[in-house]
């Protein structure tokens, strides 16, 4: 849902998903000098509550010494940024914001002018259902609740809060196959999370046919050992059809069928482990589509004949056929990519529909950025480009690809966020971050796979599944994507969450990126640990050479751009 207000000069336009909603904000010049920042008041008219949302930052003046973990009132330490988000609403849930632009004394601030907005957050209920984890193990939250203890030591609880939906998700797709009416067939990368699996033997215990690709290949980094260890220990033998002729099977879809005819399908970025599920950012995405379950369901029943992916073959030549990309039509706004394919021509089209982009492009980059995605980033325009990113290279020229990504943070409209944590040092409010949850994780933050091109605007395009943007997946790996045209909604649900996890992770580079200029700093060093006091904070918002891409965001989100 979006909804946009202006009152007297202030601008606020907010967008709701089903768990974050985002507020762009802006102001009229007049409005600017001696601006101090913005409080915000939440209602929650379900709870009939009101109150000041909070922020981590004090004006050094008032509080010079936070305590460890202590959030703030807006109305005492306003909010100094034109883009705040709010990760604490409900699915299906109304809303009222109501944004204050304070001014004067720091110790006596003065509310003059407020922008109110209602909004309603999006049910997790529709045609397209998609579920995140909290995808933020390093994080000030987790340490207040859990001490940073790894979630086997502290227990349920923990896996609760760090799954925030994505297992429950998973685990209810399986259930609504009730009987032997119904049956279950998909594809797994890694296949061993104990808590699905018991759940498919569940379902084959009520008589559901459970048929399960898993990658079997034998290489020495893959996960078959650890696969065929999980099936064995869930009775699932029956169920598993090892793929052992494929060079990586990646895939992490299901498909819902009844009475023989398919119904729905399950798919996204989450590996059925205890990281995919609960560490590093992951999705899962349920479209209930008779016609698109179809689609997926033959890629299994190809799969489940463990083709070779050689050129000789005719698998590659077979999944390109079956999903052309660029596709000749969107029936019911989507299409699916299905690989390997005999080309990069999948790859070259999702660089076009990032090119095309006439406002903003929001892209996460798992193992660094493809050559097709640097060009697009590097262009000189002004279009507002989002990166976020697990680390900045993959494979060889590990220097020459790091240098590349900078050169491109650089710029005055990209923004780019790598992964990372704030370590334990000597900064009195801030408690330290665990990296990880389990010690062999490969990826430690950042494993989602999705695009945004235009997502505020009328005509949105999302694509997302289990490929990274890359040559590999294109070409090599036993892959899925999914392109969605103009569905608001879903467009909406993909954009809170990038910024959440943006907003997460820019932040903690920026705290990196101090640590290593000044290993002997102190607290009051830092100085994005407070709120600015003099002079106009609002100057880089305005600038159009901040290498922030502060106006441009300001503009994007506030909805001043298509």
């Amino acid at each position: 849902m979006r909804t946009r207000q202006v009152n007297a000069g202030l601008t606020v336009n907010a967008v709701a998903g089903c768990h974050v909603v985002v507020l762009g904000l802006d102001v009229a010049p007049e409005l600017r000098p001696t601006l101090r920042g913005f409080a915000v008041k939440r209602t929650d008219h379900a709870r009939q509550e009101t109150y000041w949302m909070q922020g981590s930052k004090t004006f050094r003046s008032l509080d010079p010494h936070p305590v460890q973990g202590v959030r703030y009132s807006s109305l005492q330490f306003p909010f100094q940024t034109f883009q705040w988000s709010d990760y604490a609403v409900a699915p299906g849930t109304d809303y009222t914001y109501t944004v204050v632009a304070l001014y004067g004394s720091v110790s006596a601030l003065e509310q003059r002018v407020a922008t109110e907005v209602r909004v309603t957050t999006e049910p997790l209920a529709g045609t397209h259902e998609v579920a995140f984890n909290r995808g933020a193990a390093a994080s000030q939250e987790y340490a207040r609740r859990f001490q940073n203890r790894k979630p086997r030591d502290v227990g349920q609880a923990a896996y609760d809060w760090l799954s925030r939906g994505l297992f429950e998700s998973i685990v209810g797709f399986i259930r609504e196959a009730r009987d032997g009416h119904f049956a279950l067939k998909g594809a797994f990368y890694e296949f061993q999370w104990d808590g699905v699996l018991a759940e498919l033997r569940a379902a084959l215990d009520r008589t559901v046919e459970v048929r399960i690709v898993f990658d079997d290949i034998d290489n020495a980094s893959g996960p078959h050992g650890d696969n065929e260890d999980a099936i064995a220990r869930n009775r699932l033998a029956g169920a598993a059809i090892p793929r052992t002729h494929g060079t990586l099977m990646h895939n992490k879809f299901l498909v819902l069928i009844e009475d023989g005819a398919p119904q729905a399908v399950l798919f996204g970025s989450t590996n059925l482990t205890e990281n995919g599920l609960y560490g590093h950012a992951n999705c899962a995405h349920v479209v209930r589509d008779p016609a698109l379950a179809a689609t997926y369901l033959a890629y299994f029943e190809k799969l489940a004949a463990d083709p070779a992916t050689g050129a000789a073959g005719t698998y590659r030549r077979w999944t390109a056929a079956t999903t052309p990309a660029p596709p000749p039509d969107f029936p019911n706004g989507v299409a699916p990519v299905f690989s390997p394919r005999p080309d990069l021509g999948a790859l070259d089209w999702y660089a076009a529909l990032a090119g095309a982009a006439t406002g903003a492009l929001f892209m996460t980059f798992a193992f660094g950025m493809a050559a097709q995605f640097k060009a697009v980033y590097g262009r000189d325009d002004d279009i507002l480009r989002f990166g976020l990113m697990e680390k900045e290279w993959n494979g060889a020229n590990k220097a020459a690809q790091i240098a590349a990504v900078q050169a491109l943070q650089a710029r005055p409209n990209v923004v780019i966020a790598i992964g990372n944590r704030i370590p334990l040092n000597g900064f009195d409010q801030w408690l330290g971050e665990i990296d990880r949850i389990v010690p062999e994780a490969n990826v430690h933050w950042i494993h989602l796979k999705f695009m945004l091109v235009d997502p505020l605007s009328a005509h949105p395009t999302v694509v997302t599944g289990s490929a990274n943007f890359s040559d590999a997946s294109t070409r090599r790996n036993d892959e899925n994507m999914l392109v969605i045209k103009d569905d608001l909604r879903v467009a909406d649900i993909y954009f809170g969450e990038y910024m959440r996890l943006y907003s997460h992770y820019a932040y903690r580079e920026a705290v990196k990126i101090f640590l290593d200029r000044h290993p002997d700093a102190k607290p009051e060093d830092m100085t994005l640990s407070y709120l600015a006091e003099d002079g106009d904070w609002t100057a880089p918002y305005f600038d159009p050479d901040d290498r922030s891409a502060r106006m441009a965001r300001r503009l994007y989100f506030a909805g001043a751009q298509p």
